[in-house]
């Protein structure tokens, strides 16, 4: 008689109790399946019950994203996802709330309320996928696309100044600011479990392969070849140091950051990374341009983390007061009071 075979051991899955059951409709080879998969895990490690979970998108590809999480969740309307999860974090600071959006959606027609939203400082999460094109609408130029774009609506490449999200987000008073990978995981987990655990509006920019109609945008960033001469990792404390051999440096000089090599300079005079500072965090955020033309790496990680009293929590400070003060209010016998006023 053959033995029975034993009973296959049930693998855990990190992410997978939050994962719903509707097919993912994205192109093969998307960079949100990665950013879904890792926020999926996020959840899991940080233990959010589903039923306290919020996610609220606008318009585009990564707005399919509440459809595919076993949590509350809202496909809104173009631009307006950060307002209308603004609402639902003043009646519910209970929730954790995800706001996803994209360049186009969140800073086009969203880009007035996502300056508000930052400025305000609602306890939520915003993740900005950026992949510089509009893709669900077939590859038009959006505010994040380098200047001289050819595509179908800049047949003879765009006239416009591309938006800096990081800059934007640091002169709109964001309390933190965050840029990742689609295609690094291990960075990009650690980036989305510093925003959730951050009390205030946390920012976190996912540079995201359009492979449809924008592939290869960031390739200087991802390939093996360049990655490690064009990217930087920060890391709070640490010294500024990127290279194949981590041969070069950043040091400052005033106000003027410089690339230099570390066989010429030590490690003591190299520019700290310290997420508190403002001035630092603004000089970081303008490493923008190619840097094979300036030689400047582009920051991945935590730019900038302060605390400061979130908006939900002065407001429901501020109702206390005015119930304390005033006593608590009858909306309904205030409809069906006598009272009136006389416009002339």
């Amino acid at each position: 008689m053959k033995p029975r075979p034993a009973l296959r051991k049930e693998i855990s899955i990190p992410g997978k109790a939050y994962a719903s059951d509707q097919e993912i409709r994205w192109c093969p080879g998307c960079g949100d399946y990665s950013i879904l998969k890792q926020v999926q895990a996020v959840l899991a490690e940080e233990d959010i019950p589903r039923e306290q979970i919020a996610f609220i998108s606008g318009i585009g590809c990564s707005s399919r994203f509440p459809y595919y999480l076993n949590t509350y969740g809202m496909h809104s309307i173009h631009g307006r996802a950060t307002a209308i999860a603004s609402g639902l974090r003043a009646l519910r600071p209970d929730l954790s709330i995800w706001v996803v959006t994209g360049d186009g959606d969140g800073l086009s027609i969203g880009g007035n309320h996502l300056i508000h939203l930052l400025r305000r400082n609602f306890n939520l999460n915003v993740l900005l996928f950026n992949n510089e094109i509009y893709g669900l609408t077939k590859g038009q130029y959006s505010p994040t696309s380098p200047l001289g774009t050819v595509n179908k609506t800049a047949v003879w490449g765009t006239i416009d100044p591309p938006f800096n999200p990081l800059s934007l987000a640091l002169g709109a008073n964001a309390t933190f600011i965050a840029r990742g990978l689609d295609i690094d995981p291990a960075l990009l987990k650690n980036i989305l479990k510093r925003a959730n655990q951050h009390i205030g509006t946390s920012l976190v920019e996912i540079y995201q392969n359009c492979n449809v109609f924008n592939d290869g945008a960031f390739s200087v960033f991802t390939n093996k070849d360049t990655k490690l001469d064009s990217t930087i990792i920060l890391e709070q404390d640490k010294p500024l140091i990127f290279g194949k051999e981590g041969e070069k440096g950043i040091v400052l000089d005033g106000f003027t950051p410089k690339v230099v090599a570390l066989a010429e300079v030590s490690k003591n005079d190299l520019w700290i990374h310290d997420e508190g500072d403002n001035i630092k965090a603004t000089l970081l955020s303008r490493f923008f341009d190619n840097p094979e033309n300036n030689g400047f790496p582009r920051p991945m990680g935590v730019l900038y983390a302060i605390n400061r009293p979130s908006y939900e929590n002065l407001l429901h400070d501020q109702k206390e007061r005015a119930i304390k003060e005033l006593g608590q209010g009858d909306l309904y016998s205030l409809f069906k009071g006598k009272n009136f006023w006389e416009a002339k």
